[in-house]
């Protein structure tokens, strides 16, 4: 690794230095305070039984809704392969929603959705100047009907509320075998002379609850995500300390409330006319993720005229599972932007399903995980590594020039570009092959951190590899390490030095140049330390394969080798002038720089 490969090196290192802090973990600061939530008797909406007076008072505030206002909860179930999902007769509404094949960080059902933590509530209003809300309202339900949609068997259940002779306000629910989709109906039958043309408005709070064990990583990677009719995705930035507000005036598709491995979410057949999202947290509760809220308004002629349908999509954010949701929805997934998310999407997960079918250890998945990326990446680590060696061969060359312009940088840089020219050497060739790897490094970067494969996978010592690996813990907290010790991380950074001390033996890198290679692995110690286990494993075994690659590179290319082909590719190319392109440009450009730099000091004299 000569003088610019290690500086390209550097950037690299900046470029990854950066994007770790800013783009994959938020900083963990205090918000703004907060109001604290009060939870009194007062807040159900519900009445006790024998409390008739309060009974006539909520069936006054309903209007001709008011006979609607008593009645007992049911609870029916809807129960596929993947999901149960419990519905209450009173507001005809989601009361649970367990994953069945997922359990929380301590080994708890994990529920995704429940009334406690979660509030729906769809409300409009009547011509009359009542304000109702389906929650206060009780439904008849029907009994669970088994049929087929789209060619797969579906369980659905109605939801009635007879307001008088004609007019209903129907909700029907669907749930197809082996689907995190549960379809939904809100229909308002004969209701054009009691409801106002004014939008319906679904009001959704959603206090996330501790689902992972390492709450910070749970919150950076949580936050409300929205597609718009136009076919554009957004976001609140989930990195952010600050309770935050963002009103869409335009068509909404979707919006969801996306964790680190879930994502709850309600999607439009039509779309919503517009809405309001917020998320904010407190960062002393290790209860609760971060309270997210939307407001959504419904078009009432779509109620009105059987249009306002929707799908909820309560599930894991696997890429196979998501991308076939509706569109944009796998964007939920956070597999980088540009580039590094076709990385993800075309080359790492086909490859990892791949052999996710076949073998059963993640770790053992990632190691060859690991050949199939060095495979792929061979061509470029063998040009890189001879740049690198023909680079340490022409050192004495270089040494010469030095010596002979001690003092004029530009007139050492001339000329070594001249004698590069001359010997067929091109000084970015070590760079550019490293260039070429960032966008696999960076979409790693983002797929460790965001694979549910990983989730609660054992490997070695690390009992989830989708979380940091505690080998040990501290009894204090050092500034940007942490209070434990991840053994990945450590192997990582011990790999690291060994692959650096392999390049430094066939670079030309002296001085601070060859200490600062030796300081960024552990900087990276303190900056991975509490990144996912899978990602220091990743990285730890990908320098051992390259270390391994460039042993077995030097028994078959040697220095001697690589001097005599410089020499024949002089003495072929004596007196022919060089052909035009980068490095005859630069060349030119640093000579005319130097003589630039001469008229300069001969003005000044």
């Amino acid at each position: 690794m000569d003088r610019n490969s290690a500086i390209g090196m550097g950037l690299i290192a900046v470029i990854i230095l950066v994007y770790s802090i800013f783009f994959m973990k938020g900083p963990e600061q205090k918000p703004a305070p907060q109001t604290k939530k009060t939870t009194t008797a007062a807040a159900s909406s519900t009445p006790p039984a024998d409390d008739s007076l309060a009974t006539a008072q909520r069936a006054a505030q309903l209007g001709e809704f008011g006979a609607l206002a008593t009645g007992q909860n049911q609870t029916t179930v809807l129960e596929n392969q993947v999901l149960r999902v419990s519905l209450g007769s009173k507001g005809g509404r989601v009361e649970e929603v367990e994953l069945k094949n997922y359990k929380t960080w301590d080994q708890k059902p994990l529920i995704l959705f429940d009334t406690k933590s979660s509030q729906q509530e769809f409300s409009f209003q009547t011509k009359s100047g009542h304000s109702i809300r389906l929650s206060d309202l009780f439904f008849q339900p029907a009994a669970v009907k088994n049929l087929t949609v789209n060619e797969k068997p579906a369980k659905s259940i109605t939801f009635t509320a007879q307001v008088a002779p004609g007019q209903v306000i129907e909700q029907v629910y669907i749930l197809k075998d082996d689907s995190y989709e549960v379809g939904y109906q809100l229909n308002f039958r004969g209701m054009e002379n009691v409801v106002a043309q004014q939008p319906v408005l679904l009001s959704w709070t959603d206090e996330l609850k501790r689902l992972e064990k390492d709450i910070k990583q749970n919150r950076n990677h949580s936050t409300v995500n929205y597609y718009t009719a136009d076919g554009s995705f957004d976001k609140i930035s989930a990195s952010s300390t600050d309770a935050e507000t963002e009103k869409i005036e335009e068509p909404v598709k979707w919006v969801a409330n996306k964790q680190n491995f879930f994502t709850a979410a309600i999607i439009a057949q039509n779309s919503f006319a517009n809405a309001e999202v917020s998320s904010s947290f407190n960062a002393e509760d290790t209860t609760q993720v971060k309270t997210l809220k939307s407001k959504l308004t419904i078009p009432v002629a779509d109620a009105l005229t059987g249009k306002a349908n929707f799908t909820y999509f309560f599930g894991p954010n696997d890429y196979d599972v998501l991308k076939n949701v509706t569109e944009g929805f796998d964007d939920n997934l956070e597999l980088g932007w540009g580039i590094f998310a076709y990385v993800n999407k075309l080359l790492i997960i086909p490859a990892f399903d791949f052999l996710e079918d076949f073998i059963p250890s993640y770790g053992i998945i990632i190691i060859l995980l690991v050949l199939y990326i060095k495979l792929i990446l061979s061509p470029l680590t063998y040009k890189s590594y001879i740049s690198m060696a023909k680079m340490k061969v022409l050192k004495p060359e270089i040494d010469a020039i030095k010596e002979k312009h001690e003092g004029d940088m530009q007139k050492t840089q001339a000329e070594t570009m001249a004698m590069y020219s001359k010997m067929g050497v091109n000084p970015m060739s070590g760079c550019i092959p490293m260039l070429l790897q960032i966008p696999i490094l960076f979409a790693m970067f983002n797929f460790f951190p965001n694979s549910i494969e990983l989730r609660q996978e054992p490997f070695l010592w690390a009992h989830d590899l989708s979380t940091y690996d505690v080998f040990a813990m501290l009894p204090f907290t050092i500034p940007f390490y942490g209070n434990h010790v991840s053994m990945f991380t450590l192997l990582m950074t011990a790999s690291t030095i060994l692959y650096t001390w392999s390049n430094n033996q066939v670079s030309t890198v002296q001085g601070p140049m060859k200490f600062y290679s030796y300081l960024m692995p552990v900087i990276f110690m303190f900056v991975l330390n509490s990144f996912p286990a899978g990602l220091s494993f990743y990285y730890f075994v990908s320098n051992i394969v390259t270390f391994g690659q460039q042993a077995l590179i030097r028994r078959f290319v040697d220095d001697a080798t690589i001097r005599k082909n410089l020499e024949e590719y002089q003495e072929k190319n004596k007196g022919k002038e060089s052909k035009g392109g980068f490095q005859k440009r630069l060349q030119e450009a640093m000579k005319a720089a130097a003589e630039q730099e001469a008229k300069r000091k001969k003005g000044t004299k």
